[in-house]
Parts: C-alpha cells; structure tokens; sequence
C-alpha cells in the first residue's frame, strides 16, 4: 500500500515514520489509534487519487485537519490511511463584492478572520480553537463559539463545497449565491457528517460587513440561578449580544488560584455579555444592559468598551481552561446542550451529581444558546478504578440532558467519545436514516470508520 501509494502521489507526500503514525493516531481526547500510513494531500487531485486506490482495495480513510477535536473524530480507529488535509491551506478567493470567501480545508479558521477583517468584512464562527483549528474540521463537526447566539455556527456561513466521494467521484454543493434553492441542500448535509460521508477540499464561505464597534459588560452574582436569571433579563428585554458566556462557582475558584485573587471581583457565577454594532448604536446599548444586569442583582459590574479591553476579558474566559488543568485534575469536556430554560435546572443536577459521584465538576459555556461545557475533573482518568465511576456519572449526565429535550453535542461532535450514546440521542428510526445515508454515499464504508454509525 505504501509503494503503490508514493508511486501515485510521490514520495513526499506519504509516510509511515513512527513519529508521523503517532501524530496522527490521536485528537486532544483520551484515545489513539494508528494508521497504517499518512497521506499529505496537496490538492483535490491527490485526494481523488487516494480515495480511487482505497475504494478499490478496501481500505479505510480516515481525514484529518488540524487534529485538535475533542471526542476522537479523527483517530483512524480501524487503521489504514490517515489523510491529512493540512498542506491544502490557501485563501483562494476573498471577495467582498459577493460576499463570499474561498478556502482549502486546511486554512486556520482565524486566518481566515483575519483576512476578512484586513478589508472590513467579518466571518463570525469563532470557536476557543480559532488559532489552531482548521475550515475543514470547522465544518466536518459544525463548530460553533460565543457569538454564535447573534452570528450562527458554521453551517450558516456554508454556501458551497468541493467534496470527494469514497470512490473519488468529485461533486460541487451550492455555490457562491446566497439565495439558492436549486436541488436538496447537500452542503448541510456534509457540514456536521464529521468525515463520513465525503472529504471536503474547498469551501465557499459566506463573510459580511465588519461591525463597526463592539463593547462588553461582565458581572459577578451571587449564584449560577442569579446569572442565569440574568441571561433570559438581558433578552427579555430586547437585546441580542453577540455573546452571552456564564462561568460557575467551582470555575471561578480555579482561575483566581491559578490567575491571582484580583482577576476577578467576588461572587460565585459571572457573566460576560458582549454587544457589536454600529458605535451610536454600541454607546446607548451598553449602559441600557448595565441597568438590566444591576437589576437582575449583579454584586459587581464592569465596562469594557473598546475591542482591546474585549479582548482583555476574552483572554481571562480562555485562561478559565488553563486555570482548570492547573488543578492538576483531567478536565472531561462535555457540550451539552439543553433549552435555555433549563439552564438553571442543568446547574442543580451538576451539583447534585458532585455530591452523589464526589466528583468535582466545572461548567462554563455559551448561555445565549444553552450550550454548556460541563467539565468531569476527575484525578488520572487512564486509571481504570478512577476512570469507571466517572464514566457512570457521564452517563447520567448525558442521560438526563436527553430526558430534558437537550443533545449529547453542540460543537464538538460525536466522535468516539459520544458514541455510546448516540443510539439514545437520536433514537431507532434516526439512526436508521443516517445509516442509509451513509449507505448510499459510501457503500463499502471506508470513511472514517468505527464511529457513531457502526
């Protein structure tokens, strides 16, 4: 397989070194898995070529972009070829006049922020990982971010893909207009299919006009349910932030250890609320929030009114990550879902779960749209003994969430590490749909097997 492959795609292109093969056996989650080879595509030809040769001998495909997921969708869990889309990393279009930018797969999503904004224009998915994930993984898991309650998440900005089908058969999806209902809509159907049902190689992405400002508040309560509160006050009251971001007790104890007691004003929950716009609008929104949020019963408010005290403020919610792996503790990142009614209700059942289990849990997420990372932080998850109960309490977790209308993911995917639970979340017939789906573009199932369709 490796001969022939290197006769295909030459020899820098292909490799089995043993640090290659270890690179790309794992994800940011707890497992790994290699593959028998790593293909280094450069184009929609090399994917093509790959796919014919594993089409006709069987042999399973696993892609991959930047690898920093957080369930295991890119571990080549049933070996053969690990096909990295990393090199194919080229801007090849960005065009305001259409509103539209063109990218490979392997492009930084933040790249392509910063382009647009380089003339004005704005392409809002903005992920933790923005930095360090790529377009391709982006859309494979339909990545989300903050400002998803204002913006939307990936598929909304989706307007048109390349995409190779597991037998190589090349098809183009939607295009580059942002009306179109010509035929289904086969690029929402790949968007979130996490590499099962073709590889991407280019995407044709929707951006728009920059805003012109944003600004921010952060407030601290006395308790998860007071911040809560305060979410459905702020939208009550007519106003859309482009971020809504909550931070629990158990959190905020682990960032002043780690950051120093100053870096935040006292209260056990906290709010970050973030408005974009035009700079007239900005200015006489901000202090019709702060009213709101005092009235909701914040102890403690603060402005943040340039895009550089913003950023302040978004540094301090990234470090809340680092502040949690300073515990020494393994974080569990679980992001779930639930209706934002329930946000409240989601808060009791993790605390009453701490104290059944012992084990302590952190969550902190996008409030605006009722997705929560609700962090496991258990001592040495590889041990089996420790491993076991925390598995139990994931279960009831997941459990739950799906008892109260929730899902088991809102931006990281399924994976492997949500794969136990997919046949609850989704149920008989659903499962069943996907399996057909699956069936009809990819009959010998080569596509990133042994995920949540096996």
């Amino acid at each position: 397989m490796i001969d022939a492959l290197t006769t295909l795609l030459g020899p820098d292109k292909v490799s089995a070194s043993p640090d290659n093969l270890k690179t790309h056996s794992i994800d940011k989650w707890n497992h790994a898995h290699p593959p028998d080879v790593v293909v280094f595509a450069e184009s929609t030809e090399d994917v093509v070529a790959v796919m014919k040769y594993a089409y006709m001998h069987n042999i399973p495909v696993t892609t991959r972009g930047a690898g920093v997921g957080y369930v295991g969708g890119c571990v080549p869990e049933k070996g053969g070829i690990a096909l990295s889309v990393a090199r194919m990393a080229d801007i090849l279009e960005l065009n305001p006049a259409d509103g539209i930018v063109r990218v490979q797969p392997g492009v930084i999503t933040g790249d392509i922020q910063a382009a647009a904004a380089e003339i004005g224009w704005y392409y809002p998915p903005d992920p933790a990982s923005l930095k360090e994930c790529s377009i391709g993984g982006n859309i494979a898991t339909n990545a989300g971010g903050p400002r998803c309650l204002k913006y939307g998440v990936t598929k909304q900005y989706v307007l048109g893909l390349t995409v190779v089908l597991s037998d190589g058969t090349v098809v183009k999806t939607g295009g580059r207009c942002h009306k179109n209902k010509t035929g289904f809509d086969l690029s929402l159907l790949m968007v979130g299919s996490e590499g099962m049902l073709g590889v991407v190689t280019e995407a044709t992405l929707r951006i728009i006009p920059h805003p012109q400002t944003r600004s921010m508040l952060t407030a601290t309560f006395t308790d998860f349910a007071a911040a809560a509160g305060a979410v459905q006050a702020v939208l009550n009251a007519g106003h859309l932030p482009s971020a809504l971001e909550i931070t629990d007790s158990f959190t905020l104890a682990a960032a002043r250890d780690y950051l120093g007691k100053e870096s935040l004003p006292p209260g056990d929950a906290h709010l970050i609320v973030e408005i974009d716009g035009r700079a007239t609008a900005v200015s006489t929104e901000l202090p019709e929030i702060k009213t709101v949020l005092e009235e909701a019963g914040a102890l403690d408010t603060e402005t943040h009114p340039d895009a550089e005290s913003c950023e302040r403020i978004w540094q301090l919610r990234r470090d809340f990550s680092y502040s949690l792996r300073a515990t020494g503790l393994h974080k569990l990142n679980e992001d779930v879902v639930v209706p934002r009614s329930k946000l409240v209700e989601l808060a009791t059942f993790a605390a009453d779960l701490q104290k059944e289990t012992g084990i302590p849990i952190a969550s902190f997420g996008h409030a605006g749209d009722g997705n929560i990372h609700v962090n496991l932080m258990v001592a040495n998850y590889d041990d089996p003994v420790i491993a076991a109960p925390a598995n139990a309490a994931l279960d009831k977790l997941f459990t739950w969430v799906i008892e109260n209308d929730g899902q088991i993911t809102g931006e990281h995917g399924v994976g492997l590490a949500k794969k136990p639970w997919i046949k609850q979340a989704l149920g008989d017939e659903s499962i069943a749909l996907h399996q057909r789906i699956k069936k009809a573009l990819d009959p010998t199932d080569i596509l990133n097997p042994g995920k949540f369709l096996d």
